[in-house]
């Protein structure tokens, strides 16, 4: 149907189909379930059906294995039968649209941002700052503002750092004290963060979000995958990214209301390292996002392991939710199982806790958003096979694929136009000149006294300085010193010795008693 996507099919031989509505599809959504249980498959799946209902997709793949969107799948039995199985009329093996990111720029299109998109509070939760530095990396933004300095890549932002340092007294009274111990912090901060490799995603040309928006000649959304798997190894890096991306499209998508489809659906892979860890303030904005980005028509799915992996005020705002298994083999794990079993609404004919421990793979407890916005009954599910090849493409495939994208000539080459660090530099060589010593006119140059055309008069030599004494002397001195040092130290020795004798004297009357 064109305003639903198929998710599966009920295993009771009187199950019906499992349907998301195209017009809740920004009611956001949750895809957990433990390691191997067919959460990328289904995640695949999703891909292809809001692609076929013309929604742009957004995903990282940190595995690789959704690369395989980009090439036509296999006619296996196994594939077959379970499209029969779950309804998927004329299974056909199709290739989808597919564009290739990568914030390291070599297995897809660099995908960039500059510092001032990404902002102090996001660059302090990336740097791994206090309270206290990250209030001074707010000032340097607050500085950089007022003054018209373009923060665009990491070299900006240190130069930034490095003049708010050296003019700290000047910038106190309309800035506040600066402390250089912060300010230290931040530049070790950005050393990491470039040892890091996150160096290449700072700059420009920056990500125009209508590129992730696009749909291929035949009305199909495209899909745009993030490859990950580098990526993944940098967890703040990793859930900052996404997180920054998330806010950008909050911030820059005008209010589109209850639309008939979503503009976007962004799939938030291992979503709990957004969690991890986080501040609150972070945490704050993460809620804020994903409850009022839904207005902008965009569905946010996240994909984890565990439900509890994300904070209640989260997990109440994801309508749609597929639930694979979960393996209860520790308390923490009994106590997810049971939190992920309270949140479906209740079906008679099925216990919730019980099915989750005895998923096979790929089937899925499914609850999608039914007419008025009604949580449907929890079904147990069958999950229906992709069209596309399951598992990752080569690296031709993907090379070739990326030769093929509308947006290569626009992303594929760095730009670097002048921005904070060149104005600081262009401002501080002027002074580095005033503060130089006069160059001495050289032969070459003229000018010089010698220069009988010149108008400027030969300058007077200075006088030359009396010559300085040798620190070295002869022996005959060195004796004559000694003697006069000798004599006169006895002679003090004498007087002092008369001295005292007189002063007793008078003290005793003579007799050497006290009167």
């Amino acid at each position: 149907m064109d305003n639903q996507l198929l998710i599966g099919k009920g295993s009771a031989a009187d199950s019906a189909q499992q349907w998301l509505l195209a017009k809740y599809g920004n009611r956001h959504g949750l895809i957990a379930g433990a390691t191997g249980t067919g959460k990328t498959v289904t995640l695949q799946s999703l891909c292809e059906g809001f692609s076929d209902l013309g929604v742009p997709v957004f995903a990282a793949d940190i595995k690789g294995d959704l690369s395989g969107l980009a090439m036509a799948g296999e006619v296996k039995p196994k594939l077959v039968e379970r499209a029969a199985q779950v309804g998927l009329a004329n299974y056909v093996p199709t290739i989808y649209p597919v564009v290739f990111w990568d914030v390291f720029g070599t297995q897809g299109h660099p995908l960039r941002g500059t510092i001032s998109d990404m902002g102090p509070l996001l660059l302090a939760r990336l740097l791994n700052l206090s309270d206290v530095q990250e209030a001074v990396l707010q000032l340097v933004f607050k500085f950089c503002d007022d003054n018209g300095l373009l923060l665009l890549d990491l070299k900006d932002l240190k130069a930034a750092l490095n003049h708010v340092t050296e003019n700290a007294k000047t910038l106190g009274p309309d800035y506040g004290l600066v402390s250089k111990a912060s300010i230290g912090a931040i530049q070790r901060g950005l050393i990491a963060l470039e040892a890091d490799g996150a160096e290449s995603f700072f700059g420009e040309p920056a990500l125009d979000l209508e590129d992730l928006m696009r749909q291929d000649m035949t009305g199909r959304g495209v899909i745009n995958i993030l490859a990950a798997d580098l990526l993944y190894q940098k967890p703040a890096l990793y859930s900052t990214f996404l997180l920054w991306l998330l806010s950008e499209l909050f911030e820059r998508l005008p209010e589109a209301g209850d639309l008939d489809k979503p503009k976007l659906v962004f799939f938030f892979d291992e979503a709990h390292l957004l969690f991890t860890d986080a501040p609150k303030a972070l945490v704050q904005k993460v809620e804020q996002v994903v409850r009022l980005i839904r207005s902008k028509g965009v569905g946010v799915y996240f994909v984890t392991q565990n439900p509890l992996d994300l904070p209640d005020a989260v997990l109440g705002q994801l309508g749609n939710r597929v639930q694979h298994a979960l393996r209860a083999f520790t308390p923490r794990d009994q106590k997810a199982v049971k939190a992920a079993a309270e949140t479906f609404r209740a079906n008679p004919k099925l216990d919730v806790s019980e099915a989750i421990q005895q998923l096979g793979v790929g089937e899925a407890l499914v609850s999608c958003l039914g007419e008025g916005g009604i949580p449907g009954v929890v079904e147990r599910t069958l999950i229906r096979p992709p069209r596309s090849r399951i598992g990752a493409i080569t690296p031709d495939e993907r090379k070739m694929v990326r030769s093929r994208s509308p947006v290569g000539a626009k992303y594929d080459t760095a730009v670097d136009r002048e921005s904070a660090y060149e104005k600081l530099a262009a401002r501080a060589a002027p002074a580095a000149a005033d503060q130089a010593p006069a160059a001495t006119p050289s032969a070459s140059q003229g000018g010089g006294w010698w220069d009988a055309g010149s108008a400027t008069p030969a300058p007077t030599p200075s006088p030359r300085p009396a010559a300085r004494p040798s620190n070295r002397e002869t022996v005959f001195e060195a004796a004559a010193k000694s003697v006069v040092r000798s004599v006169g130290s006895q002679v003090g020795r004498e007087v002092g010795r008369q001295l005292l004798r007189g002063l007793l004297g008078s003290l005793t009357g003579g007799t050497g008693r006290r009167r």
